[in-house]
């Protein structure tokens, strides 16, 4: 096995992340590996959006709407906490699925482009040396949030990718038995 199985084998989320956030030119290049991600007749079906700085108080007015849109009214307190989450970290990237009509890549196998994408990108930052965690919930489907960061018809968010500066390290997480979920077949 070689450096690139190494390092999967020890890849990890991180949830505690700090300032600094990556900067441009090692986002470009993170970017750049995100774009390697396999693409059945080069389609091209995602984008992201980066976000930092005033944006991430922004964002995190964007998801208070989102949950007062869900649950109807909702104590201060608890829009203070939705708030809050994005502020986990210096940077969030908004990986978004932008699938396009093709008659022979069907929807599912762009959305899994995308995805693959967004893991390619979490790859690099890490190989960098930032620390990222991706996150979802229910409000990265809700219809207030995906209109307030401009999503088209049809694309759907696959996740926030929190990334910045790991502040402090963390246990390591139990990894399944390869029994758990690997199979012959026949068998």
């Amino acid at each position: 096995m070689n450096s690139v199985t190494d390092f999967l084998l020890n890849r990890a989320s991180e949830p505690r992340l700090e300032a600094p956030a990556p900067d441009a030119s090692t986002l470009d290049r993170a970017f750049a590996c995100a774009s390697r991600a396999p693409d059945h007749a080069l389609l091209r079906p995602w984008r992201y959006l980066v976000i930092e700085g005033d944006g991430l108080n922004a964002l995190g007015e964007l998801l208070a709407a989102g949950y007062s849109d869900m649950r109807g009214k909702t104590d201060e307190k608890k829009l203070e906490v939705i708030r809050n989450k994005a502020q986990r970290a210096p940077m969030i990237i908004v990986g978004i699925a932008s699938p396009k009509k093709h008659q022979k890549v069907p929807e599912v196998e762009q959305i899994l482009s995308a995805g693959a994408g967004m893991s390619f990108l979490g790859l690099a930052l890490q190989d960098a040396g930032f620390g990222v965690m991706w996150r979802t919930g229910e409000l990265v489907y809700n219809p207030v949030v995906l209109k307030g960061l401009g999503l088209e018809e049809g694309e759907s968010v696959i996740g926030f990718l929190y990334t910045g500066t790991v502040s402090c390290t963390k246990p390591a997480v139990p990894r399944p038995e390869l029994a758990e979920f690997v199979a012959r077949w026949p068998s």
